[in-house]
């Protein structure tokens, strides 16, 4: 396929997970993509595994970091057209009952991190009239027990996505976001215990009642290859939501 070919694309936390997936799928479909990472190893394996353009790591709650990185993935590249913002974590924890340390933690990579890297990343992006999709999340458009700073979090990715469209669309540039569901990932897994102490419902049923089964990294990468492509040339300041229905039932 080469739905993305010759787009010169950045992706914030591909060593793994999603990000991974994207970077594959990207590469697969004729792009040419730097890695980046907060762990130099992770990143290189995945890059090798991928076959991908090179590596440029960096810790997003850092901006000198991401401005650096940016800047090595534009050498790299000869330029960019795209910046995947993935990188993300997550907290378990009641909202009132977590500790300003950790909601500080979360923010600044959840919603630091693409700011700062979109700010990095505009100028490049405007001389190649390319685009940003930001990795947001169903915990975006509605609440959840747990999950309070990272529903938080994603809702203002995504209103960070609109606003960001809104005023780079004279520039040529389109920004939008993804919002997967739960999804076959490490970050899920981690969640289990703690969904399944508070719902007295088996993880498993809880996800084939609420959105059929779980998502995979590949469904997420397969709707960012379609925004990052010119087949998405009118779409800008959109937040796709993929979770098997979970958000449109109200039983």
């Amino acid at each position: 396929m080469t739905e993305l070919a010759g787009k010169r694309v950045f992706v914030t936390g591909s060593g793994a997970g999603i990000g991974k997936a994207i970077a594959t799928l990207f590469t697969q479909n004729g792009a040419r993509v730097v890695v980046s990472d907060l762990d130099p190893a992770t990143s290189k394996a995945a890059a090798d595994e991928i076959g991908a353009a090179g590596v440029a790591d960096c810790d997003v709650t850092d901006e000198a970091q991401v401005q650096s990185a940016i800047g090595r993935a534009v050498e790299i590249l000869g330029g960019l057209d795209v910046l995947v913002n993935n990188a993300g974590i997550e907290i378990s924890s009641p909202l009132l009952q977590q500790s300003t340390e950790s909601f500080d933690k979360i923010w600044a990579v959840n919603v630091r991190g693409p700011f700062v890297a979109m700010k990095a990343a505009i100028p490049h992006l405007m001389e190649s009239k390319g685009n940003i999709v930001n990795i947001a999340s169903i915990a975006g458009v509605g609440g959840s027990p747990l999950l309070g700073s990272y529903c938080a979090t994603k809702a203002a990715v995504i209103q960070m996505t609109r606003v960001t469209a809104v005023e780079m669309r004279p520039a040529g540039v389109r920004v939008n976001a993804v919002c997967p569901g739960f999804a076959d990932t490490a970050m899920v897994e981690r969640l289990v215990p703690d969904f399944e102490a508070a719902t007295q419902v088996p993880f498993t049923d809880l996800v084939a009642m609420k959105q059929g089964r779980l998502g995979t990294p590949q469904d997420i990468a397969e709707v960012a290859s379609f925004l990052a492509s010119d087949r998405a040339s009118w779409v800008t300041g959109s937040h796709y939501v993929l979770d098997g229905g979970l958000t449109a039932s109200l039983v």
